[in-house]
Order: structure tokens, then sequence, then C-alpha cells
């Protein structure tokens, strides 16, 4: 019997091809196996992807925007309020972003934006399949957190429009899924200029400021319209992370990445490889101007209006019942301001402060101007933030002055720039109670717009706004007095003896005057040109008080006025934006201007919502034209002969001018007010606590804390021809006999001959005084006219 033939392994050809079969099998069935495998774990990643969109699409994972609510897009937009001149002053904003249309965008900045973020943003529906699957691969299967990356141009919009939320492990897939869904809707919705338009209004560039317009006026000082290849792709570049990129903070950084961008754009043919070389070979050249809500022009009025508009934007409110809000609207805000006159004023306010600051120190030297007087540092530390803010803590009192007395570094204000310093908060304050400041306004008197309004010497450091700050007046209250007299009757006409009185009945208080002399005679005229204190006194006596307090309540004064004789001296607290009322009366021959500094608000379209200047009360005639006249007169004598002559002498002011100096006790406040037909301005100074003040009349009074910026602001104002309606407009003078009466010596010195010499005269001369002489008579005789009498029944109640 034959047997098979077995192979060199044992194993016959039969047996061989039997374990080539199982073995065929197996491996059929392990790639069976992982096609298997790998299929169901698809099918089971694919409905997992399925579920996770699906319940992202129905809103498990937080509400997605619906068609209606994008369609209502509404960036926060900031409010910019305006000069009557068409001047941007400053800004009002939650965001700093001014949305701007896609034509007033540089095209380089849209095609260096495309070339970095999104080339095929033309070529797709809001999403890039490809990018999108390896983000989602990358997070859900490799756990990347950090995939990122793959976002078009409408996904990273969307971003934007609505932050991302956090989920956990799968945040990243989440995020992306809600974001592909906006996105596909805002594609649906808005064009791809719209959605380039909202992207470049939206994104943030770092420093609080939204939106490429912002960002290129905060930059490079410009509109976005005018924006410079090298200038977009700086800004495009800093998208990617705003603060590494920053040109003012990082400038070598940023430049390499602007270089990254231009390549970029030559890459997908927006630039020539010439171009791209000559661009990268440039410098990174900035020019940065920090847009916040304190820079600019007259922060001090731009705060007080940035309170006050919301208020009366709430009287005024949208056609559907809501309400604006300048923080958000975009609004335009204008005010009667002029820029140029208010870049003056601030001018003169520094040019001087700076300079009395440097006496105020000199005057002093190494001495404390508190002296032994501790109570004026530790009372300026109770006021503190710090010490209010530590209180509240529950701090004790040994803990507290531990921490006043530890050395810290802290920025401080010295008229030289801020400075960096070490020192303690108690040192600090030392610093700063020493430091003067003061408030200044001008105004027209017939339209009664603010045209200039400086709070203090330095918003950033002084919040304070001193120009609507009480404190005492002193003689530049005195016109008041002698124009009361006038309504009254007195004639202006009798001289009155200079005498110090003890007035018994107000506690044996008795009037001095500064220069301590007491003797001769003054006219009415000379002793408010001179300011002598015992005639004011005596006039307001004669005149009486409330007579006097119900007219300066009728002129613009609000603050509580004291019944008592040292009213006369201005012992009362009062506001410079009170005082500049009673003299712009005065300047509008008796009629009364009610202030206002904001003209009109408009929303961001230019549409008016708005127009204060037509909502004001009526103006009032207060006191006789015959009068305002007479008292206008007696104080261009200030500027012509008195207090204020420097005006002319040293600020070389022309024209007719009118003012009143003022200072009150121990040099604590320093004022002036002058003014002509068109245009009311003032100024005081003075230290924040009453008892830091200068040691001397001479470097104390008001002609010399305050008149100089007045005299600084009108010398700047004559040199614009535009001003000159402000500078060189005459005051109306009373009719030609009360002139030629008013025509009389300002003082007679004891045991004068004046009056003999009267008559040691002419017939001619003699007939004349006697007709002059008969004129006083009459009128110091006459009853009240009618006007008079009628303008007293609609006086306001005291």
């Amino acid at each position: 019997m034959a047997t098979a033939k077995k192979t060199s392994k044992g194993k016959t050809p039969s047996q061989k091809k039997k374990s080539s079969k199982k073995k065929n099998t197996g491996k059929r069935s392990l790639s069976s196996y992982l096609i298997r495998f790998f299929g169901f774990g698809l099918l089971i990643f694919l409905i997992t992807i399925g579920i996770l969109i699906g319940s992202v699409y129905i809103g498990l994972w937080g509400k997605l925007p619906d068609y209606y609510t994008l369609k209502s897009i509404k960036n926060a937009n900031a409010s910019e309020i305006y000069s009557e001149d068409g001047v941007v002053l400053g800004r009002v904003y939650a965001e700093n972003r001014t949305n701007v249309n896609f034509k007033d965008i540089s095209p380089d900045a849209i095609n260096a934006l495309i070339a970095t973020e999104d080339a095929r943003f033309y070529e797709h529906q809001g999403i890039d399949q490809r990018s999108l699957m390896r983000v989602l691969v990358k997070s859900l299967v490799m756990g990347d957190k950090s995939s990122g990356g793959g976002s078009t141009l409408s996904q990273q919009l969307s971003k934007n429009l609505y932050p991302r939320g956090n989920f956990g492990p799968l945040s990243m897939p989440v995020n992306k899924i809600k974001e592909t869904i906006t996105a596909s809707r805002l594609e649906k919705i808005y064009s791809k200029k719209e959605i380039l338009q909202l992207y470049l209004n939206t994104v943030s560039f770092g420093e609080n400021v939204f939106g490429i317009e912002s960002a290129s006026r905060q930059f490079f000082s410009k509109p976005a319209s005018k924006l410079e290849i090298h200038e977009c792709a700086v800004l495009i570049g800093m998208l990617k992370a705003p603060t590494s990129y920053n040109p003012r903070l990082h400038p070598e950084r940023s430049k390499q990445r602007r270089n990254i961008v231009l390549s970029q754009m030559a890459k997908y043919n927006f630039i020539t490889d010439r171009k791209l070389n000559e661009i990268q070979a440039r410098p990174l050249i900035i020019n940065y101007q920090k847009q916040s809500t304190q820079k600019g022009l007259a922060s001090y009025l731009r705060e007080r209006i940035r309170i006050e508009t919301n208020t009366i934007l709430k009287k005024h409110p949208k056609e559907d019942g809501t309400y604006y809000d300048v923080y958000r609207d975009g609004l335009n805000i204008i005010t009667t301001l002029d820029a140029r006159m208010q870049m003056n004023a601030e001018q003169a306010v520094a040019e001087h402060m700076k300079n009395l600051q440097t006496q105020f120190v000199q005057h002093w030297g190494k001495r404390s101007p508190w002296g032994e007087n501790t109570d004026v540092i530790e009372d300026a530390k109770l006021r503190s933030d710090r010490y209010k803010s530590l209180k509240q803590k529950g701090k004790s009192a040994a803990e507290i002055n531990k921490i006043f007395n530890e050395k810290v570094n802290m920025k401080i204000f010295t008229w030289n720039g801020d400075k960096t310093v070490k020192m303690s908060p108690l040192d600090s304050i030392k610093h700063y109670i020493q430091i003067l400041n003061t408030g200044f306004l001008a105004m027209e008197p017939q339209s009664g717009k603010i045209k200039a309004w400086v709070g203090g010497i330095n918003f950033d450091h002084f919040k304070y706004d001193h120009v609507k700050a009480k404190r005492q007046v002193g003689s530049i209250f005195k016109p008041i007095v002698y124009t009361a007299a006038l309504e009254e009757g007195i004639s202006p006409f009798e001289y009155l003896p200079n005498e110090r009185k003890i007035y018994e009945e107000y506690d044996n208080w008795s009037p001095r005057n500064a220069d301590n002399l007491y003797e001769g005679s003054y006219s009415m005229e000379g002793a408010l040109a001179e300011s002598v204190n015992t005639i004011a006194v005596d006039v307001l006596l004669e005149t009486g008080i409330r007579n006097t307090i119900v007219l300066a309540e009728e002129m613009g004064i609000d603050s509580s006025l004291p019944k008592v004789p040292s009213l006369a001296l201005g012992t009362a607290n009062i506001s410079l934006l009170e005082m500049i009322q009673v003299y712009a009366t005065l300047a509008n021959r008796g009629v009364h201007t009610a202030p206002y500094y904001i003209s009109k608000i408009e929303d961001h379209n230019g549409n008016l919502i708005v127009d204060l200047s037509a909502e004001r009360e009526e103006n009032r005639f207060v006191i006789s034209p015959q009068n305002a006249d007479i008292i206008n007169h007696m104080l261009q004598a200030v500027v012509n002969e008195g207090t204020a002559k420097s005006l002319r002498s040293v600020y070389g002011l022309q024209g007719e001018l009118a003012g009143k100096t003022g200072t009150t006790q121990d040099q604590a406040d320093g004022w002036y007010i002058g003014y002509n037909s068109n245009l009311v301005a003032g100024a005081w100074v003075g230290a924040e606590d009453m008892r830091i003040h200068f040691n001397s009349l001479n470097l104390g009074q008001g002609a010399s804390m305050a008149l100089p910026i007045y005299g600084k602001f009108m010398n700047k104002l004559s040199t614009n021809k535009n001003f000159k309606r402000y500078t060189n407009s005459p005051i109306a003078k009373p009719d030609s006999d009360i002139l030629a009466d008013l025509d009389m010596p300002h003082y007679l010195p004891p045991e004068s001959n004046f009056f003999d010499n009267l008559f040691g005269v002419t017939a001619t001369d003699q007939d004349k005084l006697m007709k002059r002489k008969a004129r006083r008579e009459k009128r110091k005789n006459e009853k009240k006219s009618i006007y008079q009498k009628i303008k007293n029944i609609f006086r306001r109640k005291n």
C-alpha cells in the first residue's frame, strides 16, 4: 500500500493546504473584526456628534440666537461730546467703540484681515468644513483643548458677539458647534461686506478699545478710512493677541507680527513681493493718543455731562418707550463750548497756576503753611478715601496710623508732570494739601451759553469741580450791594464817609478796611472801585439786608445768604457759576439769563432727540437798565483806576472792560470776574482747606491770585480775529446827564475844600453846577418808578 509523500516539515500537501486555509481565515477574521470595530466606533462617534449637535441646536447647552436676534445686533457705541464749533471734546462709553460703515474702513485693512484670518472667506457660507473637522477630531478624540484654529471670520464674529461658556470637558466642541450654527445664520442674514463691517466694529484691540475706528484713532490718531497698508497690518496683527502685539507696549514684537500679516497679504496676491519688501523694511511708527473718558478738553464739564445726560434722556424716550443710554447708543451731545476758547482757558489756568504754586512754595520756604496747627493734616487724613476705606474694613486707629506712616510707591501730581515716588500716605496728604486749585468760567451774557469751563488744575488727580464749589466770595459781592442801593433809590452822587463803626445790635461787630485807613469820604464809584469795606456795610444797612438778598437771588444766586451786615463783605459761600450770572445780569443791562452748556442731543444718525436750547427758562428783567449802566460805569473804574488796573498795564487788554476783584479773610480765597457786553469770565483760586493760604495780602489778594487767569485768557482771545466781538465790545453807558454827574473824584481827604471850590468858578460853570445839584436832589427825593414797583410784585420769595 502506497503512503503519502511528506514534506520536509513532515506535512502532507493536503495538510499544508488546510493549515494555509486556517491562517487566511484567521487573518480575515481579525481584519473583519477591526473593520467592524472601527466602523462601530465611527458610528458611535457620528451618533455622538449628531446628538451633541442636536442638543446644541435645540438649546440644551444654552439658547442660540435666533434670526430675529441676529438681525437686531447692536454693538455698544461710544457717545461723543462736541463743542459748538464741531470739535470732539471727548467720549462717554461702556466700551470704547465707534461703529463705522464698510466704506469708511481702509480696503487694505479688509485685505489684511482676509489674508490673515480667513483666506477662503468669499468662498464658504460661514463654515470651513476641513478646518472644522480637524478641530472636532483633535478636541474630541485627542483631547487637545488648545486645538483652536479653523474658525472663519463669521465664526469669530459669533464668538465676539456671544462669548464662550464653560461646559467642562466638552467646552471646546460645544462652543465650536454653537459658533458654527450662529455663523451659518449670520451668513444667511448679512452680506459678506456687512459681516466684515460687523466683525471689525466688534473685535477688541486691548486697552478697552473695541472696533477698528477707535483703535485707529488711539494708535495712529486718524480715522480707519485713512489707514495705510503698514498701519492696517499692525492693527490686524493685534487681533491674534491684543496685549502681546500692542505696538505701544511691545514695538519689536508688534513689528514682527506686522511683517507676518504683510507676508500673508503677498501670499494671497493683495500686494506684490516688491511692495512687501519695501513695507517690511519700514520702522514701526505709531501716533498714540489715549482715547479715554478723562482725556481731552473740558474734562470737568464732560464729567458733569456724563452724569446728567441719562437723566435728561429719561424725559425723552424712544418711540418704542425704551430709553436712550449715553454709554451704549452712540449719541452726539452738542455743547455750547467753543473749543478754541476752552483751550485758551485751560492754557491760561495752567500757565498762571504753575507760576502761582512756585510763588506759594517760595513764600513759605521751609515752613509749613499750617504752622503748628496739625489739625489741618489730621482733618485732611480723615477726609481721604484711603482712611474711609480702612475704617470701613474695621481697622483700628493704631492699624490705620501704621499704614499711613509706611512708605509705599505712588504716583503724585507735580506741575512738572506726574512723579513716581516712595512716600507714606501721610506725606502725600502733606504734599497735596499745599497745592492751590482753581475754577474758571466764561459765558455769553445775552444767550447764557457757557463758552469755557475749567473745574480745576488736573482732572486725573483732582476730581472736585470748583466751578460749582461754594467758597467765600469777598468783595465780588459788593456790586450786588450797590445795585440794590440804587434800586432802593439811594443816590450814587453823594460822598460817603469812610468811618469805622461798632454795630452794637450785631454783637459789637466792627468791620475794618484792608489798608486799616478810616478817614475822608468816597463817592459810591470810588468806594466800589477801591473796595472800601466800611462804606459797603453802611450802604447795605441803609438799603436793607433783605432787599439785597432778594436782588441777589434774582441775579442768579441760589446759595443761602446770611442775614448779617458782614454779607456786604462777601462772607457768604457762593459758587463761581452763581457769581458769573450776577455779573452777566449787569453786562446784559439788568436782564438775567440762565446759563446752559448742553445745546442738543442727537442719536448716532444725527436725528434730534432733544433741543435743550429751546427748553430754557425765559430771560427776565431784575434791575433797571439805567441802574445797571451806572454800576457798569463804576466797575469800569476798577479796571481803569482800581484793583484790576494791571489788566491794562500787564496783560495789555484794550477796549471797554468792567470787573471786580475779591479777597477773603486771611487771603484764603482770591476772585476776579470781568466782563464786557458780549463775554463774562471769572476765576476763583485757593487751597482745598481755607487754613492754607498766603501770609501776605500782596500775594494773596484776588488781583494776584485770580485776575491773572482772566488777563491771560482775554489776552489769548485778543490774538484771534475770530474772537474780536468778545474782546472789543462796548459797554452801555448811562445817559449823558448821569454820566456827567458821575464824573466826580473818587476820594476826598479830610478837610477837603472840594465843595468850596465848586463855587469859585465862572457864572457859566456855576450854572452847570447848580443844575447838577438840582438833578441830584430830584433823584434823591423822587419816588420809585413804576418799573420798580411792578418788578417788586414778581420778586421771588426770600
